[in-house]
C-alpha cells in the first residue's frame, strides 16, 4: 500500500527507512546558483533566489561528483532560476557530468544585450553530443522574456516546447499556440498541469480535468502513460506529439513492500544551489552515505492505455516521456 502523510512526526520517522528508487538511479535536478529574470505565477523556486548567500558553483560541482559516482547512469536535469543566463558557469557543471547520463536543460532561451544567439547556438553546438534535450518554456499567458521562434528552428539538439496550463488558461488559444510552434517544427509539446495543485485524487481524474476536455477537443487522443508519482495523458495534433503533464508536488513515496520492510522510493534528488542534496522538493536533506546502497527497483512508468491512432503514418509504439526528468521536476 502506499502511504504519503506530510506530517512532520511521520516524515522524521521516515528517515530511518531504506532508500529505493528506479533502475539507474532517481533523476539528479541541479538548481543553478543564479537566477532568472522572470516572475512566473505557479514558480515555486522564486523566493529561493530573493537571498543568493552561501550559493556555491564549487559545491554544486562536488555535489554532481557524489552523484555521479554513485549512479553513474542517472537522468540529470539543470533548472533554476536560469540555466542559460551563465552560460560559463552552466559550462563548468556540465563538464562534470561523464556522457553516461542523460541531460535535461529547463530554460526560457534568453537571449539579451548580454547574451545573443549566436552565443546560445555556440554553446549547443559544443554540447550537442551530451545534451539529451532542452525544455524550453512557452506559454499561452506571457509569463516569460521569449526569445525569438526562428532560434528554435536553428537549435542543434532535440527540444520541447513546455507550457503551463495556468488558471483561466485562453482556450481558444490552445490551436494557434500549437501552429505557432510547428512553423519552426518542434517535435512535441507538453502542457502541464500547476503540480502544486496535483494530489493522489486527481492525479489521474479524468471526469473533472479541464485541461483534459480542452486537449480533446482539439487533438487526437492517443493513450495514457503514468506511474506512482506522475502520468501523462497523450495527444497528436496533426505532426505535433503532445503530452498533457501531471505530476505529484513531492518526490518521496513510501510503500511497504511484500517483505514487510517499508521503503522510501525516491523518484527525485536534488541538488540545491548551495550545493547541499535534498531527496524530496520540501526541503528533506538525503542521506548520502544510506543511498549508497539504495534498492533498485524497475522503472513502473506504463502505457496504462493506448488508442490506435486514425493516421497512418503514426507508429504503433509511441516514446514514452519521463515526466521528472524533462520536468521542473
Amino acid at each position: 500500500m502506499i502511504v504519503r502523510n506530510l506530517d512532520k512526526g511521520f516524515v522524521e520517522a521516515s528517515k530511518k527507512f531504506p532508500y529505493k528508487t528506479r533502475a539507474g538511479g532517481a533523476t539528479v535536478t541541479v538548481f543553478v546558483p543564479y537566477d532568472c529574470k522572470n516572475n512566473c505565477p505557479f514558480c515555486v523556486n522564486k523566493e529561493e533566489y530573493a537571498d543568493c548567500s552561501g550559493f556555491s558553483l564549487e559545491a554544486i560541482c562536488r555535489s554532481i561528483d557524489r552523484m555521479n559516482a554513485l549512479t553513474p547512469y542517472c537522468d540529470f536535469v539543470f533548472t533554476g532560476g536560469e540555466p542559460l543566463a551563465n552560460l560559463k558557469s552552466l559550462q563548468q557543471m556540465l563538464d562534470h557530468v561523464p556522457e553516461t547520463h542523460k541531460v535535461y536543460i529547463n530554460t526560457t532561451l534568453p537571449v539579451s544585450k548580454d547574451q545573443s544567439e549566436e552565443e546560445i547556438l555556440d554553446f549547443m553546438n559544443r554540447n550537442a553530443h551530451k545534451i539529451t534535450c532542452v525544455n524550453i518554456s512557452r506559454h499561452m499567458q506571457h509569463f516569460v522574456q521569449e526569445s525569438n521562434d526562428s532560434l528554435l528552428a536553428k537549435l542543434p539538439v532535440k527540444f520541447r516546447i513546455n507550457c503551463v496550463l495556468y488558471k483561466n488558461y485562453p482556450e481558444d488559444q490552445l490551436i494557434p499556440f500549437m501552429e505557432r510552434f510547428r512553423k519552426v517544427h518542434a517535435p512535441s509539446i507538453q502542457f502541464r498541469f500547476d503540480y502544486t495543485e496535483t494530489t493522489p485524487d486527481n492525479l489521474y481524474d479524468q471526469e473533472g480535468d479541464k485541461i483534459l476536455h480542452s486537449l480533446k477537443k482539439v487533438a487526437e487522443y492517443t493513450g495514457l502513460d503514468g506511474c506512482r508519482m506522475r502520468c501523462g495523458f497523450h495527444f497528436r495534433y496533426k505532426d505535433l506529439e503532445l503530452v498533457y503533464h501531471k505530476t505529484l508536488p513531492y518526490s518521496t513515496i513510501f510503500e511497504k513492500a511484500d517483505d514487510g520492510v517499508t521503503y522510501a522510493i525516491l523518484y527525485d534528488i536534488l541538488i540545491k544551489q548551495t550545493g547541499r542534496i535534498d531527496s524530496d522538493w520540501d526541503g528533506t536533506v538525503m542521506d548520502v552515505a544510506k543511498y549508497a546502497h539504495v534498492v533498485f527497483e524497475p522503472y513502473d512508468l506504463k502505457w496504462i492505455e493506448k488508442v490506435p491512432q486514425k493516421e497512418a503514418e503514426a507508429e504503433e509504439d509511441a516514446v514514452l516521456f519521463e515526466g521528472a526528468a524533462c520536468s521542473a521536476s
